[in-house]
């Protein structure tokens, strides 16, 4: 896959995270689903800091941690999402070039301010999300680079953005165009209620449009209820739907599903789970960090398990220390 400009073209949400740790207590206090993602209102979200504790604000958004992933790795990397011409769409500007990948959508001049996600971890460190959306429900066709589109090995798209009209509208012309250009296109479903809510668009855009599909454990038997209760239900029905399906477990690993293959790849080893913010995010990262540059699956999900090993020992979804190393460490 040399013959490309990137190795990954990433569209998903741009959105700048404020992690507060927590006690499980607050989440009950406040009704919310513990784990999950919910989508909020401004007023919501600010009603929900307001009474937390202490916060660090730290650029994130799902499609946007895994291309800062490649880029750590050492791959080459472009995101495109919207952000507001404000304080906080400037950081994120500021931090996702900073490491690494290049962005060139436009900003906002008006509407909505670049949107924010109230991440609240508890001290098993699951991460509880509210998200405002704010100015990502704009990205529009429009802002789609074609000429990046074409010149990249895989277009990553995250299903988060599958919401607004707009954004649904700039997956599916995305997706025509990489595959025109004999590219790949990989799609994350990113949230089991984020399944829940377009199950049928998800699955027909998958069987039309998706090579490779990540997945985690909660969200591929999301995808397939009508299959058995079980993973390994959900795993078959997903197989020869995709080239792959990259199906994390948490502690048993994850799973790689081909038409003719399931390969199965233990869990890194994980000291103490701090904040599990950006796992299947750095999961994916190392996965096509190694893919695109031609390696076995084996090794990609080996790669992508030690990169989320790493992030669950931190707090926030970047790598904070040097990973360039660990696809040479895995291969050689």
């Amino acid at each position: 896959m040399s013959d490309s400009a990137f190795d990954v073209l990433g569209i998903g949400n741009a959105i700048v995270d404020v992690l507060v740790q927590t006690e499980d207590k607050f989440l009950t206090d406040n009704n919310l689903s513990k784990g999950t993602m919910a989508l909020v209102s401004a007023d919501e979200q600010r009603a929900l800091y307001d009474k937390s504790g202490q916060a660090i604000e730290s650029s994130g958004g799902s499609a946007a941690n895994t291309l800062a992933g490649i880029a750590a790795l050492g791959g080459r990397a472009a995101f495109a999402g919207k952000v507001k011409d404000d304080q906080l769409g400037r950081v994120f500007q500021h931090d996702i070039r900073a490491a690494g990948v290049t962005y060139t959508t436009s900003t906002a001049t008006d509407g909505d301010p670049t949107a924010t996600c109230l991440v609240l971890i508890t001290p098993d460190g699951e991460r509880t999300m509210q998200t405002y959306l704010g100015a990502c429900v704009t990205f529009a066709p429009t802002d789609l680079d074609l000429e990046q589109l074409q010149g990249a090995s895989v277009t990553y798209l995250e299903g988060y953005l599958w919401d607004p009209d707009a954004a649904r509208e700039a997956f599916f012309k995305a997706a025509e165009a990489a595959h025109a250009a004999g590219r790949k296109v990989a799609l994350s479903l990113s949230d089991p209620f984020c399944v829940d809510r377009h199950r049928d668009g998800f699955r027909d855009f998958i069987a039309e449009h998706v090579d490779i599909l990540f997945a985690n454990e909660d969200e591929i038997m999301s995808l397939f209820p009508d299959q058995g209760q079980s993973f390994d239900d959900a795993a078959a029905a997903i197989q020869g739907k995709v080239e792959i399906a990259a199906l994390t477990r948490s502690e048993k690993g994850s799973v790689v599903v081909t038409a003719n293959d399931m390969i199965s790849v233990p869990a890194a080893k994980v000291e103490q789970v701090i904040d599990s913010t950006g796992a299947g995010d750095a999961y994916a990262a190392g996965f096509l960090a190694a893919y695109t540059q031609g390696h076995e699956l084996k090794a990609a999900a080996t790669l992508g398990g030690l990169m989320a090993a790493l992030i669950i020992q931190q707090i926030g979804a970047r790598p904070t220390a040097s990973v360039q190393h660990l696809l040479s460490d895995i291969v050689n």
